[in-house]
Formats: C-alpha cells, sequence, structure tokens
C-alpha cells in the first residue's frame, strides 16, 4: 500500500499545492515554517480523518479560505482507492472514500494504516494519562473496530453519567434506578475495554522492548506498565463506593477513563531519569513497535511519517533507524528535515528509490 498522489487546497500554510509521490521513499526538505509538517500532517488527515497536530478543524483551514480539501490517491490491495477530507467552516466535516461519503468516520479508521513520528510525540512523556490512554487506543483502534465501537459508546455513556450526577446536584434529587442503568453499561463496556488492553499490551510490550534494544544498542533497559483502577477489584463495586465522592465532584472518578502507562527506565521514570535521546529512543521504539503490531495484523505495511526525526539523536542512534528503513520490511516512508544533505546522505545508503522535495 502507498500514497501515489496528493492535492492540497487551502489546507494550513497551502493555498494549493500537488505532489506525486515514491512508492518506498519521499524526502520533505526545507528551512522550519515552509510546510513539511503540514504535509505529513495532511497524510495523517486522510487515514484518520483528524489533524496529528490540531484536532480543531477551523484551525486547520487556510486563513485566507473559507474550506480546506485533501485529496489522496492510494495504491492497496492493487487497487486504487481515493480519500477525500475536506472542511467548510461552520460545517461538519466530509471524507470520502471513492466519492462515497462515510456515515461514521470510525468506519474509516484502519483503512489507510498509518504511524507518525514527531517531536510533539514528547506529550506522551510529559504530559498526563489522557495523552497515553490515547496513543493506546489508537494503536488498538486502527486494528480492531469493534473495540473502537466500544471505546466511542464508553465515552458517551461515561458523558451521560456525568451530565446526571450534574443534574442531581443542581437540583438536590437522586435517582437510583436511571443511575443503575448507566453504571451497568459503564462496568460492561469497561470491562471489555481493560481485558482488550490487556491482551494487547501482553502482545506490544516484548515488541516495544526489542526495537528499543536495537535503537539503543542495547544500552539500558525500558519497561512499560498498565496501570487501572479496575486492578484493584470489580468495577461495579467501585462505582457504587465511589457514588458519594462522585456525587459531590460532580462526575466520574473510576473506570477505564482513568487508565495510564507508566515508562521507565532501568526501573525508573523516564519523564525524570531519561535524557532527550533517550526519551526520544524511547518514543521512536514505541512508534515502530506500533508499526510492527498494526503491518503484522492489517498483514500490510502502514505508511510511515517521521517528522524532523534525526534531531537529538546522536549518530549512533540515527545509524540504528537508518539500519530499520533499510529493509524491505517497510512501506512507504516519508521524511522531513531542515538538512536535505544530510537527509539524501541517509537516504542514498538505503538502497532504495526515493524523490526529494524542496518546500
Amino acid at each position: 500500500m502507498f500514497l501515489k498522489t496528493l492535492s492540497l487546497l487551502n489546507y494550513k500554510n497551502f493555498t494549493s499545492a500537488d505532489f506525486q509521490f515514491d512508492p518506498k521513499i519521499n524526502c520533505l526538505v526545507g528551512n522550519n515554517g515552509k510546510g513539511k509538517t503540514n504535509v505529513l500532517d495532511s497524510i495523517y488527515h486522510l487515514s484518520f480523518g483528524k489533524s496529528y497536530f490540531n484536532p480543531i478543524t477551523s484551525q486547520n483551514i487556510n486563513h485566507d479560505a473559507d474550506f480546506f480539501v485533501i485529496d489522496g490517491s492510494f495504491e492497496k490491495n492493487n487497487r486504487e482507492e481515493q480519500v477525500i477530507v475536506s472542511a467548510k467552516r461552520g460545517q461538519k466535516k466530509v471524507i470520502k472514500r471513492n466519492n462515497k461519503p462515510y456515515e461514521k468516520f470510525s468506519e474509516h479508521i484502519g483503512f489507510i494504516p498509518t504511524v507518525i513520528i514527531s517531536p510533539a510525540d514528547r506529550d506522551l512523556i510529559i504530559e498526563g494519562s489522557e495523552t497515553r490512554r490515547k496513543f493506546l487506543d489508537g494503536v488498538i483502534s486502527q486494528s480492531d473496530n469493534q473495540y473502537l465501537n466500544s471505546l466511542i459508546n464508553y465515552g458517551k455513556i461515561l458523558a451521560q453519567r456525568n451530565s446526571l450526577l450534574k443534574y442531581f446536584a443542581a437540583n438536590n434529587s437522586f435517582d437510583r434506578d436511571t443511575l443503575s442503568v448507566y453504571d451497568m453499561q459503564l462496568e460492561q463496556l469497561g470491562n471489555e475495554l481493560y481485558q482488550k488492553r490487556q491482551n494487547f499490551l501482553h502482545t506490544f510490550i516484548p515488541i516495544f522492548q526489542k526495537r528499543y534494544h536495537i535503537i539503543s544498542n542495547g544500552r539500558e533497559e525500558v519497561s512499560i506498565t498498565y496501570k487501572s483502577q479496575l486492578e484493584d477489584g470489580d468495577f461495579k463495586n467501585q462505582l457504587e463506593e465511589q457514588l458519594q465522592k462522585d456525587m459531590a465532584l460532580q462526575y466520574t472518578s473510576v473506570g477505564t477513563h482513568k487508565d495510564d502507562l507508566i515508562f521507565e527506565i532501568e526501573g525508573h521514570p523516564i519523564k525524570k531519569f531519561g535524557s532527550q535521546g533517550q526519551q526520544k529512543s524511547f518514543l521512536i521504539a514505541l512508534k515502530l513497535a506500533q508499526f510492527d503490531f498494526i503491518k503484522d495484523l492489517a498483514k500490510v505495511a502502514p505508511i510511515l511519517l517521521m517528522d524532523d526525526i534525526f534531531d537529538k539523536l546522536d549518530e549512533n542512534r540515527v545509524a540504528h533507524i537508518v539500519d530499520l528503513v533499510a529493509t524491505d520490511e517497510l512501506g512507504q516512508l516519508f521524511i522531513s528535515d531542515t538538512h536535505g544533505d544530510r537527509t539524501e546522505k541517509v537516504v542514498k545508503g538505503t538502497g532504495q528509490s526515493y524523490k526529494m522535495f524542496n518546500l
């Protein structure tokens, strides 16, 4: 599977742009602010129906325009597939596959498997648990549509339960029967998500550790630990035990929406004890493990987007990354960098076909 052509109209800083890509390696080079990252983000947008860097649709429209259009032509399983994402200010975004609009955006997730590696990934280490849950959910959802639907439904039920708790507080009332209906649904969906997250991480963590071992040349040991309140007892019982607290807080304080991933290096939190190079290697290993996992399940190599990948990594680690991208196991690769000469030297060494785009 690969992206053949890409057309952008009023997307971010592009008024109009057209690209014809190489099936293997594509390098976007130029100074900062020229739109390299925006091109990668537009490809991500075609895959996920949203921007990786700014999920607010209106803010992805060029300042001088009222709409944007991203038009991509892919080759997948020897068939041409066209995906168009468009949005007008004040209107709902539209995603079309071969000119047919999706009724639900979730139906598109996983059709164009894509993995992005970006400096923005550092949020996975420095930000709160929500960022790490989104990563976890995103990887599983690309290969498990049932999980994605359960996740969406869990979010809806959670919002309804929280609204009910606010209603109780505002009206000084309480309706046990209605609350019990939400609790039952939340328990069922929460337990399903918890089990699937456990099963996924059982497979994913060894893949991640292998990737990190290669990138770091075996210099450090890293780990990921899954933390969930559901480890502490039955979800239904916890909802009952925390009811008074939830009514006071006016939101649901227990559940899988509180899950987290603990990232450690040599048994210590990587956020506090990892160097910049170690943190970046950790994140790259995390994303390459995502690539491996999706490829194994989807039986197709995801598109790999590498934004500013060579920044803040020593030559040793860069060399290992290059070794990884040189294998035929990888599908189509997009690299952005400010140093064109450095990038071309690297991709020439892979022996693969490539194209350079100077922006």
